[in-house]
């Protein structure tokens, strides 16, 4: 039987389609096309675990090293006995780190996460096909799990009218929602902002046609 990810389980089958009715709800309002996509990391991040394997196995064999030692009548600094700890426990929590994205996230910085997301949010718009809209007015709301962070990116028919600044605030809506655990409250929340903001700009045209799917889980 294949394991559902993590962004597969975010939400459940009945909060999926509240959150379609809010696209469909915005783009009744916008010729823009809204896409909402959820994955669950944006990059595997092996320094992360390697960092966290490192400090683990270094602080515990430089703690048990002098009492191991002492139990065989070495010296209390023997590198042989430091080698002897220190590799099975960095390749313990190694596999630890990289197999639970929780204990991952406390290895990661800030910054790091920043740039991996919108990197992998650029990269998304592109492999989803979000630039082959008629008019050019596909907009992505990117959402990765591991480092609860969000990415709006508009095609250029939106960004060169709409600032990314504006969609500043629908962001903060999406990642302080998820810090709460009312994930699909805020996502639809922040949907129905994009969609207002589009509507002043892009408002709905005769024979507009959905384009793009409502919503992407990898």
């Amino acid at each position: 039987m294949k394991i559902k990810s993590m962004a597969q389980t975010f939400f459940s089958k009945e909060e999926q389609t509240r959150i379609r009715d809010a696209v469909h709800r915005a783009e009744l309002k916008t010729s823009g096309e809204l896409v909402p996509m959820l994955v669950c990391e944006s990059h595997s991040y092996p320094l992360a675990a390697i960092r966290g394997a490192a400090l683990a196995a270094l602080l515990t064999a430089l703690l048990a090293t002098p009492l191991i030692a002492e139990m065989f009548w070495l010296e209390s600094s023997n590198l042989w006995v430091f080698l002897g700890l220190f590799t099975p426990i960095f390749l313990a929590v190694q596999f630890l780190v990289t197999s639970y994205p929780r204990l991952k996230r406390l290895f990661l910085f800030a910054d790091e996460m920043d740039t991996e997301v919108q990197n992998s949010a650029f990269a998304a718009f592109f492999t989803e096909e979000l630039y082959k809209t008629k008019d050019a007015n596909g907009i992505l709301i990117f959402i990765s799990l591991l480092e609860r962070r969000a990415w709006v990116i508009a095609d250029s028919g939106i960004s060169e009218r709409i600032p990314y600044e504006r969609w500043e605030e629908a962001v903060a809506v999406i990642t302080n929602g998820i810090r709460k655990k009312k994930q699909c409250q805020a996502l639809c929340e922040a949907i129905k902002m994009i969609g207002d903001i589009l509507e002043g700009e892009f408002p709905v045209q005769d024979g507009d046609i959905n384009e793009l799917h409502d919503l992407i889980i990898r």
